[in-house]
C-alpha cells in the first residue's frame, strides 16, 4: 500500500533533532529570527543572507501530513513573506526525521460528506500551491526523506527542488493505490517536469523514485548529502533570484521528441496507456482512466481546464466505492502495524536468525531477513549446493537493483555479507529464532525441532514454514513446545506481503509477540491464525480452486475459467495459479483438509491423472498451460492467428487426458460467482470458528495472501456489500441444483436471519 501516512519507527521520530533541523536551529541562534504561532505547522526562519527557511513540522505527529486546516496557516505565512522585502528567497524544508511530507491526511477525505466538499478541498489545495508558484521570489524545496502524494505536489509547486541521497528519500504520487488521483495539481505539474510518458508511468503505477532516479528524470535539480542539503538549496535560491526564477528546459531523448512534441505522437501515448491500463485493471479500477483524462486535458486544451477536471475527477473517485474499500484497507494495515502479537506482551529483540533449508522458500526467507529486517541470518542445509542456492537467490535480486542503479554495488555486498551458510549447526547457540523451510513431511520437521533444541539455546524460537501440517503435531515431541510456532510465508517470499503466524495450544505469548515483531521487521503483514488444517489462506483457497476444477471437468475451457476470474479482479486465474504453485502441492493439501474438515474439501479424482502424466505445473514445464519454447515457425503461426508473444497458451492435450470436451455453457459472470461464493462461504466459517481473530484479519489475509480483489475490500466486506441474505439465497439455490458442497454455513444463515454484517 501507499506510504502516504505511514509513520516511521516511533523511537526514531521521537527525536526531531535531525540533521536538517539541527542545521536550521544553528542558523537561528547565530543569525536568524523565527516566527511561529504555537499551533502552526509552519515556521518562517529569516537569515541575514536574505534566504528564509519555511519549516514544516506538524505538531504532535511522527511525520508531516497535509491537512485542510493548514490553509489559513499557509496563507498567513505567505502574507508575512510578501510583506517582508528583506526576504529574497525561500527554502522549504521539514522538521521531521527522514520525512519531507508523507502525503495528505487520508482521514480528511473520509470526513467529506459530499462530492461538492471534495471538489472544494481539491480546489483549495490547487489554489494554495498556485500561490506558492506565483511568489515573486524563488522558493526551493529541500527534500530529505519521504516526499509522497500531496508532499510531492507541494514540492512541484516550488520553483526548484533539491533532494538528499538519504536511502529513505523517495518521491512519488501513489494516490492510484488508494483508488485516487493527485488532487492538488499533480496531474498538471508532473508532465511539465518529467515528460508525458514518465508522468503516466509514475501516476498510473504509484511508482516511487529514489534520489538519482528523480534527478535523471528531471523531477529534482540536484542530489546532495543531507549534511549540505540546506546550504545547496540556499545557493540555488540565490541563483534563481539572480536569473529571474528561469529553469533549465527538460532534456528530451529522440523518442520523447517524436512522441511528446506533437499531437499525433501524444495521441499514440494516450491510446497505449489506456490499452495497458484496461488490460491490467480489467475496468475494475476507475482511477487510471481518469488520470489519463486529466493529463490529456491539461496538455491538449489548457492547464485551467486540466486543474478543473482534476478536482472533479478527484471528487468522483473519493466518493467511489472502490476508493472507499482501498482506503479502509490502508487504515486496517496501518492499525495492524501498531498492534502487538499479544496485547500487553512486549516483544524482545531478535538479533540473529537462522533458516533451515536453502531452497526457494529458504532463500527467500533469508533474503527478507537480511535485507529488510537487517538481521544477520545463518542458512543451514544438508549440502553446500543448497547453501549456494540460497545465496544465489539474494544475489540475483540485489544485482538487478544494482544494474538499475537502484542500489550501490557496495551496499549489495554489505547486504550479502549478512547471509552466511553452513552444513553444520555452528553458531545456532546464539540464534534467537530459526525458521524451518524443509519438505512437508511431519517426521522430518519433528526431527528439525529436536536438532534446533539441541544446538540452540533455551529461548530459541522454532518457526515452521509449513503450509498445511498442524503446528501442534510438529511440536508434539518438543522439549520446549512453548518456543514452537508456525510462520507460513507465501511464494515468492520477497514479493508476497502476507505471513500467517500459527501458535499451537502450548506456544507462549512471548513467542507469539516476538514472531509477529520479527515478521513486521521483514516487511510482512502478519495475521495470527488458529492451528487447524489449512490455517486460513489455504483453507479459503481450496474450495475456490476445487470449484474451478469441477467446472473444467464439466466442460468449461481452462482459459475461459481463468479469464472470468481475472475479469472479476484476481491477479491470475485459478488454473494458472495451480500451475504456478504446483499441481502436486495442491494435491498434497487437499487430503489433509478433507481428513480434518470434511468431504467438501475432496479434490476432483480426475486430477490424479495429471500427476500420473507428470503435470506438476510450471516447474515441470508441463501443466494446464504450455511452457515449451515455440519454434520460429510456430511463433509466426501464432502471430498470424493474432496470438501475442508471451501470451500463455492452453495445453490442449489436457482435455483428452481428462476426457473433457471443452464446450463451455456458462457465462463468465456465472463462473466467477460460483468460484468466489465458495471462498466467501469458507471465509465466514473461519471467522465463526475463530480461525482468524476478526473479519479485518480475514480480509487482509485474503487480499495479501491470494490476491482477492482489493477494490472489493476482502471476502467479508464483500459479503456485507452483497448482503448475507443474498449470499445465503444464492448458495441454497446452487445446493439444490448442484450438490451440498454449496450449502451455506450456519454463521451465514444466522447473519441473514438477523440482518447482521461483519462491519458496522
Amino acid at each position: 500500500m501507499t506510504e502516504k501516512t505511514n509513520s516511521n519507527n516511533n523511537e526514531e521520530n521521537a527525536d526531531v533533532s535531525t540533521d536538517v533541523v539541527e542545521t536550521t536551529q544553528a542558523k537561528v541562534s547565530d543569525e536568524a529570527t523565527s516566527v511561529k504561532s504555537t499551533d502552526s505547522a509552519f515556521t518562517l526562519v529569516r537569515h541575514d543572507n536574505g534566504i528564509a527557511h519555511l519549516v514544516i513540522d506538524v505538531v504532535g505527529e511522527n511525520v508531516n501530513t497535509l491537512k485542510a486546516e493548514f490553509a489559513e496557516q499557509i496563507n498567513a505565512v505567505l502574507a508575512d513573506i510578501k510583506a517582508d522585502k528583506s526576504i529574497t528567497g525561500i527554502v522549504l524544508c521539514s522538521g521531521k526525521k527522514d520525512s519531507f511530507v508523507a502525503g495528505a491526511d487520508i482521514n480528511m477525505l473520509d470526513a467529506c460528506q459530499s462530492r461538492e466538499e471534495v471538489v472544494a478541498l481539491s480546489r483549495q489545495g490547487q489554489r494554495i500551491f498556485s500561490l506558492l508558484e506565483q511568489l515573486p521570489i524563488p522558493i526551493v524545496a529541500a527534500i530529505d526523506g519521504t516526499c509522497l502524494g500531496g508532499g510531492l505536489e507541494l514540492a512541484m509547486a516550488c520553483h526548484a527542488r533539491v533532494c538528499s541521497d538519504n536511502p529513505k528519500t523517495a518521491l512519488g504520487l501513489p494516490e492510484v493505490q488508494l483508488g485516487l488521483l493527485p488532487g492538488s495539481g499533480g496531474t498538471q505539474r508532473l508532465p511539465k517536469l518529467v515528460g508525458l510518458q514518465k508522468s503516466l508511468d509514475m501516476m498510473l503505477t504509484g511508482k516511487q523514485l529514489r534520489a538519482k532516479q528523480a534527478l535523471k528524470s528531471g523531477l529534482v535539480d540536484d542530489v546532495v548529502p543531507s549534511s549540505v542539503l540546506l546550504n545547496v538549496a540556499e545557493q540555488l535560491a540565490i541563483s534563481l533570484q539572480k536569473r529571474g526564477k528561469s529553469q533549465a528546459k527538460r532534456k528530451q531523448g529522440l523518442m520523447d521528441k517524436l512522441l511528446e512534441n506533437n499531437a499525433v505522437g501524444r495521441n499514440i501515448v494516450y491510446q497505449q496507456a489506456q490499452k495497458t491500463v484496461l488490460a491490467k485493471t480489467q475496468g475494475n479500477y476507475p482511477a487510471p482512466a481518469k488520470i489519463i483524462d486529466c493529463i490529456r486535458t491539461g496538455i491538449e486544451f489548457s492547464p485551467e481546464n486540466g486543474y478543473k477536471l482534476e478536482a472533479e475527477h478527484f471528487a468522483d473517485l473519493v466518493m467511489s466505492d472502490e476508493s472507499a474499500q482501498l482506503r479502509q484497507l490502508f487504515f486496517a494495515t496501518t492499525a495492524m502495524k501498531k498492534e502487538q502479537g499479544v496485547a500487553d506482551v512486549m516483544p524482545t529483540k531478535i538479533a540473529k536468525a537462522g533458516v533451515l533449508g536453502g531452497g526457494l522458500m529458504g532463500g527467500g526467507i533469508a533474503f527478507v531477513t537480511a535485507t529488510k529486517a537487517n538481521i544477520p541470518v545463518r542458512v543451514k542445509d544438508i549440502s553446500h549446493k543448497g547453501i549456494s542456492q540460497a545465496l544465489k537467490y539474494s544475489y540475483q535480486i540485489l544485482n538487478k537493483k544494482v544494474k538499475r542503479r537502484f542500489l550501490l554495488n557496495s551496499e549489495m555486498q554489505k547486504q550479502l555479507a549478512m547471509i552466511t551458510g553452513s552444513v553444520e549447526y555452528t553458531g545456532f547457540k546464539a540464534l534467537d529464532i530459526v525458521v524451518e523451510a524443509v519438505f512437508e513431511e511431519l517426521t522430518l520437521k519433528q526431527n528439525m525441532v529436536a536438532e534446533v533444541e539441541a544446538h540452540g539455546n533455551d529461548k530459541t524460537i522454532f518457526a515452521s514454514n509449513t503450509s498445511s501440517l498442524p503446528i501442534g503435531k510438529i511440536a508434539a515431541k518438543a522439549k520446549r513446545p512453548e518456543n514452537v510456532i508456525g510462520l507460513h510465508y507465501f511464494s515468492p517470499v520477497d514479493k508476497m506481503p502476507l505471513v500467517e503466524i500459527i501458535p499451537h495450544d502450548k506456544t507462549s505469548d512471548q513467542t507469539i509477540s516476538n514472531t509477529v515483531a520479527f515478521a513486521k521487521k521483514q516487511g510482512k503483514t502478519p495475521i495470527v491464525v488458529k492451528d487447524k488444517a489449512g490455517f486460513y489462506v489455504n483453507r479459503i483457497l481450496a474450495p475456490y480452486m476445487n470449484e474451478a476444477a469441477i467446472l473444467l471437468l464439466a466442460g468449461e475451457p481452462i482459459d475461459k475459467i481463468d479469464k472470468a476470474l481475472v475479469k472479476f479482479g484476481f491477479p491470475v486465474g485459478p488454473m494458472q495459479l495451480l500451475d504456478e504453485v504446483g499441481i502436486d502441492v495442491g494435491a498434497k493439501i487437499g487430503p489433509i483438509l478433507q481428513a480434518d474438515l470434511g468431504d467438501r474439501f475432496s479434490p476432483p479424482a480426475a486430477f490424479d491423472k495429471l500427476l500420473a502424466d507428470g503435470r506438476l505445473g510450471k516447474k515441470a514445464r508441463k501443466g494446464f498451460y504450455q511452457y515449451q519454447k515455440n519454434s520460429f515457425a510456430k511463433t509466426l503461426l501464432n502471430r498470424f492467428k493474432g496470438i501475442k508473444s508471451g501470451h500463455k497458451l492452453v495445453d490442449d492435450t489436457i482435455y483428452s487426458l481428462l476426457s473433457v470436451k471443452p464446450m463451455g455453457s456458462l457465462s463468465a459472470a456465472e463462473i466467477s460467482k460460483r468460484c468466489t461464493y465458495m471462498m466467501l462461504n469458507e471465509a465466514a466459517r473461519c471467522v465463526d470458528e475463530g480461525i482468524v481473530r476478526n473479519a479485518r484479519d480475514g480480509d487482509i489475509g485474503a487480499i495479501f495472501g491470494i490476491g482477492f480483489p482489493p477494490f472489493l475490500g476482502g471476502p467479508l466486506r464483500y459479503i456485507d456489500k452483497i448482503g448475507a441474505k443474498s449470499v445465503v439465497a444464492q448458495l441454497s439455490q446452487w445446493a439444490e441444483q448442484h450438490g451440498e458442497r454449496y450449502t451455506p454455513c450456519a454463521a451465514l444463515v444466522t447473519m441473514a436471519e438477523n440482518d447482521e454484517s461483519y462491519y458496522a
